[in-house]
């Protein structure tokens, strides 16, 4: 068996208890594929990042849980045929840093006590001062410009007249 969990947005036109009854079903669902819950998180309503289906809203919800493949697949079935479902995902987790973390948010959800992972700060050394830097000195002004409002027009200087060409053509006669 192998560790997953769901995240799934419903309609907020629901109530609490249709929410609540809405849940109890996806459950369900995996329970008689032979998944274990291990925990359940209604996280509530919350702000979309962008509308869908004319909702700015979703009531959220999230399930942990131990199963096989054909349960997901029989979950995301389920999720699809359900018309409160705005948006769903099934995230699987393998790697071990990946289940230690699918561990700990179980801990989380159930409200026990729980180590967070995530970046963690450590001290840096003090940098040593710089000794190939050379100050520039102080700001001096540019002079070799003239500002703009003593703009003077290029004078125009006429391009050198060509001279036509010379036609040939007694010589190349005369060739032939």
């Amino acid at each position: 068996m192998r560790n997953y969990e769901t995240m799934f947005i419903l309609k907020p036109v629901l109530n609490e208890e249709e929410m609540k009854a809405k849940v109890e079903l996806f459950k369900s669902t995996l329970e008689k594929q032979g998944a274990t819950i291990e925990a359940v998180e209604e996280i509530g309503s919350r702000q979309l990042a962008y509308r869908i289906d004319k909702y700015d809203r979703g009531l959220y919800a999230v399930i942990y849980f131990r199963a096989e493949g054909k349960a997901v697949k029989e979950l995301e079935r389920v999720y699809r045929i359900n018309e409160d479902i705005l948006r769903f995902i099934v995230v699987k987790y393998e790697k071990q840093v990946e289940v230690k973390a699918w561990e700990n948010m179980i801990k989380k959800a159930k409200g026990e006590p729980h180590q967070e992972i995530g970046f963690v700060e450590r001290e840096r050394r003090p940098r040593k001062p710089r000794t190939d830097y050379k100050p520039r000195g102080e700001y001096k002004p540019r002079t070799d410009y003239k500002p703009r409002g003593e703009y003077t027009p290029k004078t125009e200087e006429k391009p050198a007249e060509a001279k036509p060409a010379e036609v040939k053509t007694e010589e190349k006669k005369e060739e032939k």
